[in-house]
């Protein structure tokens, strides 16, 4: 018991209580394509994994990801 608590104190205030990611690394990156390819919304991408739109985006890679333009409403002449 003592040996137990003397390793948790080597490790550090901090060491494993970070939170599990909700996305595996697999799914991040489908997220990341299927944003890319500019045909689901970040809202269809996070009901898909059952999950928040921030997690989506707090996943998505920072370096890459460009923000998307609104999109531009078609005029029509009557």
């Amino acid at each position: 018991m003592a040996s137990t608590a003397r390793a948790r104190l080597r490790a550090g205030p901090g060491a494993g209580r970070r939170r599990r990611p909700k996305l595996t690394e697999d799914q991040a990156e489908l997220a990341q394509r299927l944003y890319d390819e500019r045909e689901n919304t970040v809202q269809q991408i996070a009901d898909r994994f059952g999950v928040p739109r921030s997690t989506v985006y707090g996943h998505f890679d920072k370096t890459r990801t460009v923000p998307r333009q609104p999109r531009k409403p078609v005029v029509t002449k009557s």
